[in-house]
């Protein structure tokens, strides 16, 4: 067998080689991604993605129901029970005041709608003290209902707070509220009512006679 034939064998088995190695690599499932394969996505300068359009969902429609919360207004009442002075704070949501060692915030407010079957008025409330340390601690955070003030208690031995009212209101109609239809008058003419069948018959009086 001279050269040039074990050269075209060679090059016959290399190719062959080849093209199954490709094949087998084309049928072979794509492996997962792993994390540091994926990279984030730019953003462009208005803040969204390059290349995809942003589209308004419900989502993203402002809400309907109710003032807003920026515009409520919550009456706070605080009670130092060393010394029995109370007073009232007003606040709005995202408001907050310092009085001596105590740091009152209110995050929200709220009443129920005139719908509901109970009506409770709320306030979120986080209250800030400052202990004879100089160090500020948290006693509470949560939720103040003035008709049930048992729902959510302040525990500290010196301050208490309650809610006394929030400032808002319920639109009357909406998109999940009916509107009552007033009652339709009567069709039927209006005549006197007929005398009851049971009462007494009205006597017949019989004509005098003058015949002698």
């Amino acid at each position: 067998m001279n050269r040039g034939r074990i050269a075209a064998l060679v090059v016959a088995v290399l190719t062959l080689a080849v093209a199954g190695w490709f094949g087998w690599q084309a049928l072979r499932p794509a492996p997962a991604p792993t994390p540091a394969a994926i990279q984030a996505v730019p953003l462009s300068e208005g803040g969204g993605v390059e290349g995809v359009e942003t589209v308004a969902t419900d989502a993203d429609a402002p809400p309907t129901g109710g003032t807003p919360m920026a515009e409520r207004v919550a009456v706070l009442g605080l009670l130092n029970k060393r010394n029995g002075v109370s007073r009232e704070v007003t606040l709005k949501p995202g408001q907050a005041i310092r009085l001596g060692d105590v740091v009152i915030h209110l995050d929200a407010c709220e009443h129920t709608a005139p719908y509901e079957q109970e009506q409770l008025t709320g306030a979120f409330v986080r209250l800030d003290v400052r202990g004879a340390d100089g160090r500020w601690q948290r006693p509470f955070a949560g939720w103040l209902f003035r008709e049930r003030p048992a729902l959510n208690v302040v525990r500290h031995p010196v301050y208490d707070v309650w809610t006394k009212s929030c400032t808002m209101s319920w639109p009357d109609t909406g998109p999940d509220t009916t509107p009552l239809s007033a009652p339709r008058a009567s069709s039927a003419s209006k005549r006197p009512a007929a005398p009851p069948s049971d009462a007494p018959a009205t006597p017949e009086i019989a004509p005098s006679s003058n015949a002698t």
